[in-house]
C-alpha cells in the first residue's frame, strides 16, 4: 500500500503528501523502521517541494 514518490509529471499536493505522512506513522504505531525512515525522508522533501517553501516551522 505504500505509494512512491510522484513521477515528474504528476505532482501532489502537500495535504495528500502530509496525509501519507500521518498515515506512515500511525501505521509504525510511532517507531519507524529503517525502511519506513527511508519513505518518511522521501515523503518531507515531496512535501517541501508541494509547499513550496511557505510553510513555517516551530522556533
Amino acid at each position: 500500500m505504500s505509494r512512491s514518490p510522484c513521477s515528474s509529471d504528476s505532482t501532489r499536493t502537500a495535504a495528500e503528501v502530509n496525509k501519507e505522512i500521518r498515515d506512515l506513522w500511525q501505521r509504525s504505531g510511532g517507531r519507524l523502521s529503517p525502511e519506513d525512515e527511508e519513505q518518511y525522508q522521501r515523503l518531507l522533501v515531496e512535501w517541501a517541494a508541494a509547499t513550496g517553501g511557505t510553510a513555517r516551522t516551530a522556533a
